[in-house]
């Protein structure tokens, strides 16, 4: 049944998402950069709008030329300045890991300058009232004015790009830009397509706070779903786009007139708030490969690892458990916390739960090459798993290691995409499935209400449950170094490395994908139950997928090929969260990410660098290679000498 007032309504969150989604079309079209951080630019942008109108009681169309005029573009000018034109001038790669970078930096300025803080009471720029049409139908004036903002930015925006001179360098550009560097002013045109994206980003996010409460997490990734339409649109189709997300938004208020069995009420609910989410995970399963430029589907500009491996990472044959990394010291930081107060030891329950977390990331995408954004997802599931299986009557300490084991199948079913996808098109695909596992199980109450948690009995002191977590970890890396040696370890690091050469070797790469994304997923599972067992409550915002995108650029930073180093890295993001304000770590993970194009292999690879370079003799000259040893002797007295 179509009823065509309910249509009428949806055209107004459908023309928000088309906005959205012509502002990342538009960017990529530009520059050649899919912008992950999109959703993060229009949760700042409605943040500083309500800052403006609300606490500094400024006009709403003073707010807005502010918002809109000089912060939303601003933001692209300072990120295409500061941080894209200088990974791609320096050769270096890594975009895609600049742009998560780029979206937790301004999730932590958020966190940072507001707390976090969720508001239902952001300005609308839109006017009230409405306009009648036909009998008892009636279209608001805000739906109006934003099908006319949608219609004249998407025809002005195929005009330009398709029939001026303009589009004809912006396509130079990005096919070529070296070539074309030296024929049209290219940086200049990457900064008007970064400054008009960012204009876009910032008119979504005003637009959609008043619809949606204006919440860091909740707005990104409400906004974030949208790019579920650019897929549709296989990053090219403009008019395809803006038609996708009008039905889409139809689509989904023409679902609140469904009213079946009591039973399947809240199954319709979830398609009815979900549907831009499904659209986004239906899309990449059913795309064949997205309109990206460069290798492969997915591959591009944007893809790849780019930065994260370690310089000589395919020359290492060492496990990093016994790499440069000071396992000892390590070990007893992590010891240190038995000795707490109860106080400082609860801080301190987090760190091995995030480390086992982490180290699944490691084998996912340090050992494997597969970027996977989708953690949180397992890691949720892991602590779903067992919390039910104990109110099933399985004792808790069977419980937390059988609610993983329970996750390795999913894992292995959901690792399937992974078989013919990489970079920028893997990214999408598993941010893609933590979305859905978060909206349709962890969001709803059938699923997580009424959990009770509690710890394994023997483990409920807190010094008593922080050594099970170590223990737990210590599996956990063992584990991980099985992985890294031995004839599996030299598989992995060939198809991590090339999966051409990995085929040519022999290799089954499919069933190897599968493979590590089911010990990733198991892992993470792990660290999630750990997580809900720590905080003794099922918390649905622990395992948020944004939340999963921050993890993975942390680990990212601190070497993603390291699992070592993803233990330090757990353990100094904890540290900063309870010593410092809520938005600093963000800060610290975001400007590392965006600088790890320059330095490829994150902290890790800094930390061995620097021991090689102090661990190096100086070098002797020609002239005195060639003595022999007694004259090498005689020459290192003859500098003494000349030193005095």
């Amino acid at each position: 049944m179509f009823y065509a007032g309910l249509a009428l309504n949806g055209l107004a969150i459908g023309c928000v998402a088309a906005l959205a989604a012509v502002g990342l079309l538009a960017t990529y079209r530009v520059t050649g950069v899919f912008n992950i951080a999109f959703g993060a630019i229009a949760v700042f942008c409605a943040y500083v709008m309500w800052q403006c109108v609300r606490v500094w009681r400024m006009p709403v169309s003073v707010s807005a030329l502010l918002v809109l005029g000089i912060v939303a573009p601003g933001i692209g000018l300072v990120l295409e300045r500061l941080v894209y034109r200088p990974l791609r001038r320096s050769g270096a790669s890594g975009l895609l890991v600049a742009t998560l970078g780029v979206l937790v930096l301004q999730l932590g300025l958020v966190f940072l300058l507001w707390g976090g803080r969720s508001y239902v009471d952001a300005p609308s720029l839109l006017p009230a009232g409405d306009v009648r049409l036909v009998g008892t139908l009636r279209l608001s004036n805000a739906t109006i004015v934003e099908l006319c903002v949608v219609a004249l930015v998407a025809g002005l925006l195929t005009v330009l790009l398709k029939a001026t001179r303009v589009g004809l360098m912006v396509r130079a550009v990005v096919d070529d830009r070296d070539l074309a560097e030296a024929l049209v002013p290219a940086d200049r045109l990457a900064a008007g397509g970064w400054a008009f994206g960012s204009f876009l980003a910032g008119l979504a996010g005003v637009l959609w706070a008043p619809i949606y409460h204006l919440d860091p997490y909740s707005l990104t990734l409400t906004v974030l779903e949208t790019m579920g339409v650019a897929v549709l649109a296989r990053l090219t189709s403009l008019p395809v786009a803006v038609g996708a997300a009008l039905a889409i938004g139809v689509a989904q208020t023409e679902l609140t007139a469904v009213h079946p069995a009591e039973r399947w009420q809240g199954l319709v609910d979830a398609f009815h708030t979900n549907l831009f989410v499904l659209v986004l995970f239906a899309a990449l399963m059913v795309v064949p490969r997205l309109g990206v430029r460069g290798s492969g589907a997915g591959g591009g500009v944007a893809g790849g690892l780019g930065g994260l491996q370690r310089p000589g990472a395919r020359r290492t044959s060492r496990s990093d458990l016994v790499g440069r990394l000071p396992f000892g010291a390590l070990s007893l930081v992590l010891t240190l916390p038995l000795f707490f107060d109860p106080a400082d030891l609860r801080a301190a329950l987090a760190v091995p739960a995030l480390a086992v977390v982490f180290v699944s990331l490691v084998v996912a995408t340090g050992y494997a090459g597969q970027i996977s954004l989708g953690q949180a997802g397992y890691a949720g599931l892991g602590a779903l798993f067992m919390a039910k299986l104990a109110e099933g009557g399985t004792p808790w300490l069977v419980a937390l290691f059988l609610g993983p084991l329970l996750v390795v199948p999913i894992g292995w079913v959901t690792g399937y995409p992974a078989i013919h996808r990489r970079g920028l098109y893997l990214a999408l695909t598993t941010f893609a499935t933590a979305a859905v596992v978060a909206r349709f199980v962890f969001a709803q109450p059938v699923f997580v209400g009424g959990l009770a948690i509690a710890r394994p009995r023997g483990f409920t002191d807190d010094h008593w449950f922080y050594g099970l977590e170590l223990a737990c970890l210590v599996l956990a890396l063992l584990l991980v170094r099985s992985l890294h040696t031995g004839p599996l370890g030299r598989a992995l690091v060939a198809l991590r490395d090339s999966e051409p050469a990995a085929l040519s070797a022999g290799v089954d790469v499919r069933r190897l994908k599968v493979f590590v994304f089911a010990c990733a997923a198991g892992l993470a599972g792990l660290g999630g139950a750990l997580t809900t067992l720590a905080a003794q409550a099922f918390n649905p915002t622990d395992f948020d997928p944004v939340q999963g995108m921050v993890w993975f650029a942390a680990v990212a930073v601190w070497g993603v090929d390291s699992a070592m180093a993803a233990v330090v890295g757990a353990a100094a993001l904890v540290a900063v969260d309870v010593g410092t304000v809520q938005g600093v770590s963000g800060l610290l993970i975001g400007v590392g990410a965006v600088l790890l194009g320059r330095f490829p292999g994150g902290i890790s690879a800094l930390v061995q660098r620097a021991g090689d370079w102090l661990g190096t003799p100086p070098r002797r000259s020609v002239g005195e290679r060639r003595l022999s040893p007694a004259g090498r002797a005689l020459a290192a007295q003859l500098r003494e000498r000349r030193a005095e």
